[in-house]
């Protein structure tokens, strides 16, 4: 690994997991942001890279005629032009193609609201207030070809028992989703990230 690395942030909205990433880990720990990519021309996202200096583009799937495999080559280009060697899904809210991930074999992560395999995909935190859960949490993980399906990465649990709503209960998780995507990223520019051989779902962590 490069002694500096150069990741490369999905995000679809607000762009809160970026901000993150951009004020406590960029320029800092050998970890560069070189590239913030959506798929909505009009996310705040956007603005927040271009704020820092950051080039930043959108891939909106009515560009690539509504293909999304030909949406993802196009930005996994523009991802390796810029020299990417992690891509972090920080609220990018579409799932990336298989020839996508191939690009970036083990170099792409995401964070989730939910302690998964519990409620994976969209509505995370709906779907637990549904189910009745006292205990929330927040995953960072590998992405593979399932819907949040990857290796854990890192897990922490909030108890929530009162929740009810679901802007409570991210308003709560928003800092922990914070605090363990940069550690994440840290970790993997430190070269501190790597798969257990007897297990292969197993992520360690040499921190």
């Amino acid at each position: 690994m490069s002694a500096t690395l150069r990741v490369g942030v999905l995000a679809s909205g607000e762009g809160t997991n970026l901000q993150a990433i951009i004020d406590r880990v960029h320029g800092r720990a050998g970890v560069e942001v070189v590239a913030v990519g959506s798929d909505k021309p009009a996310a705040r996202a956007l603005e927040r890279a271009r704020a820092a200096g950051i080039e930043a583009a959108a891939f909106p799937l009515e560009a690539h005629g509504g293909v999304r495999s030909e949406r993802d080559a196009s930005m996994a280009d523009w991802l390796e032009t810029a020299g990417v060697g992690l891509v972090v899904l920080a609220g990018y809210m579409q799932l990336v193609s298989p020839s996508f991930l191939a690009r970036f074999p083990d170099r792409v992560i995401n964070v989730h609201p939910a302690l998964l395999p519990a409620f994976p995909g969209i509505g995370a935190i709906e779907q637990a207030l549904d189910y009745g859960v006292k205990v929330f949490g927040v995953t960072v993980h590998f992405v593979d070809e399932g819907v949040d399906s990857g290796a854990i990465i890192s897990q922490r649990a909030l108890a929530l028992p009162s929740a009810t709503q679901p802007e409570e209960v991210h308003r709560a998780l928003r800092p922990i989703e914070h605090e363990l995507l940069c550690d994440a990223v840290r970790a993997f520019a430190a070269g501190a990230i790597r798969r257990d051989p007897a297990h292969p779902r197993r992520v360690l962590t040499d921190r």
